[in-house]
């Protein structure tokens, strides 16, 4: 799964989700927007809890099959249901079988057993047998139910203000419980069937084959999906709706892209590469692609990235663009990790919560491995580079990638187990080699298929195929906390020609975090000839001399990002010009680029824009475009307005953001020509945004003129609605206003937030705000959740004592109501505003009295000068 965040997460969801402002909270927080990597830490349970780690579940029994027949009522937003599993008592005659359902409407039990009883709890139905049934006897059981669900399966519907009516489903983490009496938990493996029931002109898509669609009763059609190979509860998912699909094929396997009829046009452009990601990992994994199709859905107001339900992967409809954004915006990354996680978290699944790992950092990993053999290995390095700022960065880790005191499983699914898990195996791959890391995987696979795995099953294969104990290895990355951060200095002899490399780790010791043991490479460039010496790293400080023939141009530490640490390491000036000119070292480039950035003077402006302007890697451009922003001189914009005609669209984005960060009358008429001349509207809106800082009538006219421009998604307008937050003038309200009156009912989720949000946000200084408070109240009752959520925020940024009692009815919610977490915000915010304001009269007050007080003791002293004058 791909959280928005986030993803914790991916450069898809960061490029399109860039322009696009938040809903709600990285698989369900809403993104503001998600990796998913992100997710919210919550408290864990007290040592003396029994609950303080948490394991796999016990199966007392083997369930072989699942059925679920299905009836949704779009209209109502409900759904009825019967479920039959089909099973056996693993060890011990069975007695009660108990079962994962919240919030359902239990009705019938039936077994092919004598005797069932059941009881319905607040979390569970259970079911008892009398007599038990006897081990290895196959049973069957069918419960009835309906259910109005809160989670698990979620309705898009035109009557909530879609274009057409959708449902999907959610499993991932332990959200199933709510639309159907399951045994929850990774651990479980079985069969299932999917039987939907659809009014004619719908479809249903779900896991496995399709083997049927026939009238049914009451004008109805019944779809049905059998996936005949056995995979994990969580993953048995149902999208069903007025849908299209775009179709493609590998080897005998199809490849299907599902949208509502209105996004159909775009869906060939996020499906294009999917065939040739199925191509590539089968190569790489060494194991064909283990299902009977592949389908992809994009979902309305998804909470997540993506997630990876077996055969049928979900996509948060965000990811779809137009061809006229260039390449600002593509669905590769979200595609290759949602598809490597039909092998890694599909076929193999960890067994709980606690080696998550094993699917988010796999399927990360192996997105990372398809852009680079796509694109070029700049794409591998560059998801190196990057998430490595990140890992490091985190310098108050307390907790290891496999970790069992987490309260909620949606807590393991963050930068630990995404881009740090995909760091470990790549660290595996570094030091194996190429063949025999693939070969440890193929057989890690080949051995674990369509069952459970834990960390130690992939180290033990590992250890087999290399012969090497790794024990080590997985206690410093996987068990262990955070990562090493090197100290570097590097020094010459010209008498010896010794090079001095000096190695310190500089990172906090403990015993959860000890020293580090790994191979560094140091490469030295010495005239035209590179030279790779690798050094085994085990003590705090270490020094290391190396013979060379004459004195490098270069030193360059770990230049292939093989080790996951943060090296502090700042060679002379001229060693960093030659690095940043050296184009066939990306690394090395942005690193020059970074070191250059705490000092740019003039010279090293000079370098910057030589790099922006000549760089060959484009990620190297937009980071000279950056630093350039930082070093806000004459030069530095000079150098950025020369820079337009860039014919990648990426690298023409990130130097307009640049010109956001200067407030000079030369970079406002930039933008200025950019928001009005630009055809790329991805481009357009960041000009828009960019143009905040400036209270001019121009921009004013600029900004209210974008919102009717249009385009799909409305990026453009929601550009301009981001640049009218940043004004903060409350002369926007008015045709902000009449703008989401005439346009609200069709304007994406996310740009409708912002509208509302934005709207509260700038009149919040008025002193008559009946108007707006009158608009933002008619949202939190809005039928799509994003939308009255945003409402709420929305009251909340207008600081409107008057609304308090409306908020107070959305604040004593339930708790897994996303209105009360908003609301209790909003009303924090709005008395905190009361309270200041009351604190400044009070103040008003004090200084009244102070000046009352000083009239007074003015006047006292007057009548004692008088009194005590000499008299004539």
């Amino acid at each position: 799964m791909n959280r928005i965040p986030s993803r914790l997460v991916k450069p898809l969801i960061g490029s399109v989700l860039a322009l696009v402002s938040p809903v709600t909270s990285l698989k369900g927080e809403q993104q503001s927007h998600v990796c998913r990597y992100c997710s919210e830490h919550l408290a864990p349970s007290s040592v003396e809890s029994p609950s303080y780690k948490k394991y796999a579940r016990d199966r007392v029994v083997d369930i072989e099959h699942l059925t679920l027949d299905i009836t949704p009522n779009f209209q109502q937003r409900t759904i009825k249901g019967a479920v039959t599993f089909k099973f056996k008592a693993i060890s011990t005659p069975l007695e009660e079988l108990r079962l994962d359902a919240v919030d359902l409407q239990i009705g019938a039990c039936t077994s092919s057993e004598s005797g069932l009883k059941h009881q319905v709890t607040e979390r569970e139905i259970v079911l008892n047998f009398s007599p038990a049934i006897p081990v290895g006897k196959e049973a069957t059981v069918t419960i009835e139910y309906s259910a109005e669900p809160n989670k698990g399966l979620y309705f898009r519907t035109k009557e909530m203000g879609y274009p057409e009516s959708q449902l999907w489903t959610q499993g991932e983490s332990v959200e199933s419980r709510y639309w159907y009496p399951c045994f929850d938990d990774p651990s479980e493996k079985l069969t299932s069937e999917v039987i939907c029931h659809l009014p004619a002109g719908m479809v249903a898509v779900s896991n496995g084959r399709l083997v049927s669609t026939t009238p049914d009763k009451d004008g109805l059609m019944a779809t049905r999906w059998v996936q005949e190979k056995p995979h994990t509860n969580y993953l048995i998912a149902l999208v069903a709706g007025e849908m299209g699909k775009v179709e493609d094929k590998h080897r005998d396997i199809p490849l299907e892209f599902w949208a509502i009829p209105s996004d159909l046009p775009y869906a060939a452009n996020s499906f294009r590469h999917t065939r040739h990601v199925m191509e590539f990992f089968e190569r790489e994994i060494g194991v064909n692609y283990p299902w009977a199709k592949y389908g992809q859905v994009t979902i309305r107001d998804f909470h997540w990235g993506g997630m990876e339900n077996t055969s049928i992967t979900t996509l948060n409809a965000n990811t779809l663009f137009t061809n006229d954004t260039e390449n600002l915006f593509n669905s590769d990354g979200l595609v290759a990790h949602e598809l490597a996680h039909q092998w890694f978290g599909d076929l193999l699944t960890c067994k709980d919560w606690s080696h998550t790992w094993l699917n988010e950092g796999f399927a990360t990993y192996y997105d990372w491995l398809w852009e680079g053999n796509f694109l070029g290995n700049n794409e591998l390095l560059s998801h190196l580079y990057g998430s490595s700022k990140e890992i490091t960065g985190k310098s108050n880790e307390t907790r290891g990638i496999v970790w069992r005191k987490y309260k909620e499983p949606s807590e393991m699914f963050n930068y630990l187990a995404y881009p740090k898990g995909a760091w470990v195996l790549h660290m595996l791959r570094s030091q194996l080699g190429a063949e025999l890391y693939q070969k440890a995987i193929r057989t890690y696979v080949e051995r674990f298929s369509y069952g459970s795995v834990t960390t130690d099953n992939l180290r033990s294969v590992f250890e087999e195929i290399s012969g090497l104990s790794l024990e080590r290895f997985f206690d410093q990355w996987v068990y262990g906390v955070g990562a090493p951060n090197l100290d570097v200095s590097y020094s010459w002899d010209e008498k010896t020609g010794l090079a001095k490399v000096a190695v310190k780790q500089t990172q906090k010791i403990s015993e959860e975090a000890p020293l580090f043991q790994f191979p560094l490479t140091i490469r030295f460039g010495v005239k035209n000839d590179r030279i790779d010496r690798v050094v085994q790293i085990r003590e705090k400080e270490e020094d290391f001399y190396f013979p060379l023939k004459a004195a490098p141009d270069n030193v360059r530490i770990d230049p292939n990002l093989s080790v996951l640490a943060k090296v502090n390491f700042n060679p002379a000036r001229p060693m960093t010009f030659v690095q940043l000119e050296d184009n066939t070292d990306m690394v090395g480039q942005l690193l020059a680029l970074e070191q250059l950035s705490d000092k740019p003077d003039k010279e090293a402006v000079g370098k910057i824009q030589g790099a922006l302007l000549n760089a060959e890697y484009y990620q190297v451009r937009i980071r000279a475009a950056e630093v350039l922003r930082q070093a806000r001189s004459a030069e530095a914009l000079s150098a950025l307005q020369g820079a337009l005609t860039q014919s990648d669209a990426r690298v023409r984005n990130a130097v307009v953001t640049a010109l956001g960060g200067f407030y000079d009358k030369a970079a406002l008429g930039t933008l200025l020509k950019v928001a009005r001349e630009e055809k790329n509207p991805g481009i357009v809106a960041t000009a828009l945004k960019a143009l905040g800082p400036y209270p001019d009538a121009e921009v004013k006219d600029v900004l209210i003129g974008a919102l009717s421009r249009g385009g799909y998604r409305e990026r453009i307008a929601d550009g301009a609605i981001q640049g009218m937050r940043k004004q903060g003038d409350p002369g926007y309200v008015k045709p902000l206003m009449e703008f989401v009156k005439a346009r609200g009912a069709d304007l994406p989720s996310a740009v409708l937030a912002s509208g509302l949000e934005t709207l509260g946000s700038l009149e919040r200084f008025e002193l008559k705000k009946d108007d707006v408070r009158g608009l933002l109240s008619e949202y939190v009752t809005h039928p799509k959740e994003g939308v009255r959520v945003a409402g709420i925020n929305a009251l909340g940024n207008l600081e409107d004592a008057k609304a308090i009692a409306l908020l107070e009815t959305f604040s004593g919610a339930s708790r897994e109501k996303a209105e009360k977490g908003a609301a209790e915000k909003a009303l924090e915010k709005i008395r905190g505003a009361r309270k200041e304001d009351e604190e400044l009269k009070g103040l008003r007050s004090e200084v009244a009295e102070l000046r009352k007080n000083g009239q007074e003791l003015k006047k006292e002293v007057e009548t004692l000068r008088k009194k005590n004058e000499p008299k004539q």
